[in-house]
């Protein structure tokens, strides 16, 4: 059976799981209300500031991201179970699993800081990243589906 990451990285798949993921992230925080103005202006900076940092940063990160789902994704498969409905029912541990790319970053991050900020704000990445696991979850079944079968 393929890995997530081969799945995701496949020859013209990737780009468009680099779009598929800059959707994601564009819909999570013009979803996020309120309470979410600092999230939404802290993102219309960046875009503003350096077109096409997103798309570099999820390039940068797919193959981590990839990895640490594979578990789940693994899981997901060999009980012949909906990607979606799998991932959905674990949201929790498919953000952490997420989180710990950050986690693991933040903690050799030299600055402390970073180290602090990060910390404060940590429990509430959680709380949108598991709310993003739907459209992740998605996104993953649609490029598994047009994934070839396995030999």
């Amino acid at each position: 059976m393929s890995t997530l990451k081969e799945i995701l990285s496949r020859p013209g798949t990737r780009p468009q799981v680099i779009r598929d993921s800059e959707q994601i992230i564009e819909e999570e925080v013009a979803s996020k209300g309120l309470a979410g103005i600092p999230i939404k202006a802290a993102f219309a900076v960046v875009k503003a500031i350096k077109p096409g940092f997103i798309p570099e940063v999820i390039d940068g990160l797919l193959d981590d991201f990839a990895d640490r789902l594979d578990p789940l994704y693994q899981e997901a498969k060999s009980k012949n179970e909906p990607i979606t409905a799998y991932f959905n029912a674990r949201a929790g541990e498919a953000a952490e699993a997420l989180l710990g790319i950050t986690d693991e970053r933040a903690a050799r991050a030299k600055n402390q800081v970073v180290k602090t900020a990060y910390e404060k704000l940590r429990p509430m990445a959680k709380k949108h990243t598991e709310a993003a696991i739907p459209r992740v979850s998605k996104m993953i079944a649609k490029h598994d589906a047009s994934a070839p079968a396995a030999a």
